[in-house]
């Protein structure tokens, strides 16, 4: 077990990343094991979404340097549903409405597109039930388009729902509590939790409260396009309580 659990996930070496000519991420080191949480934390513009983008392939985004490896594979020979059929997940900050599609259609169909042997019918109810139980969803969900008209926690939540079924290697959380309620921040939590032991992860975050829940193994301190700081869950409290330019200074 302990050598699966020391399985490499993401391998980030001295990453350099550009929007439109503009350079965001500068030089940037990061390697996730399977079964470890590590959190990213920094000022608005310190390029945490940035690095989520890029390692999902989002085709704005520019590696003028550097590399990054998924599993020990180079990543830019993926396509992005290639990522995601790999096992790499990203959990939007903004999730996409997509009116008149139902949500237990997009269930189905994500998990068939992802998974190489799709549960059939019954076996995927029993699942997919499982989960939004866990999740506390109620059924009804699944017969409304998806995102169409749904509070900030209900998006969270799908978000959370197709990460319990597409069961990740990896997980790009982008600032999944922003504007959650202490119920749903709980709620949420829960499904990271879940998926945590068998899944590298990945959580930016501007707020200490989500790591009540979810116990980081590395807290990172972002800034400039560079992680400048690493450590425990103590730091995530350092820096909800001093800021950042204690480590301008130190940088």
């Amino acid at each position: 077990m302990g050598v699966a659990m020391s399985e490499e996930m993401l391998r980030v070496e001295n990453l350099h990343v550009s929007v439109e000519g503009t350079s965001i991420i500068k030089g940037l080191n990061l390697t996730i094991h399977r079964g470890e949480i590590h959190v990213i934390m920094g000022r608005n513009g310190a390029g945490k979404s940035t690095l989520a983008n890029v390692v999902m392939g989002h085709p704005a985004y520019e590696i003028t340097q550097g590399t990054i490896h998924f599993q020990g594979q180079p990543l830019e020979e993926l396509a992005v549903f290639e990522r995601a059929r790999a096992g790499m997940f990203l959990s939007f900050q903004y999730p996409a409405v997509i009116p008149g599609v139902q949500v237990g259609t997009f269930l189905k169909k994500s998990v068939a597109s992802v998974r190489d042997d799709p549960p059939k019918g019954r076996a995927f109810r029993k699942e997919l039930n499982g989960a939004m139980a866990e999740l506390e969803m109620d059924k009804s969900f699944l017969s409304r388009y998806v995102n169409d008209g749904f509070s900030g926690g209900e998006k969270k939540r799908l978000e959370i729902l197709q990460m319990l079924l597409l069961k990740p290697n990896l997980a790009l959380l982008d600032e999944t509590d922003s504007g959650l309620d202490i119920d749903a921040l709980r709620i949420v939590s829960k499904g990271i939790n879940k998926i945590a032991p068998e899944a590298g992860c990945l959580i930016i975050t501007h707020y200490q409260r989500l790591l009540d829940h979810v116990k980081p193994h590395f807290v990172h301190a972002m800034i400039d396009g560079a992680i400048v700081k690493t450590g425990g869950p103590e730091l995530a409290l350092e820096l909800e309580e001093r800021g950042y330019d204690w480590l301008d200074v130190a940088a």
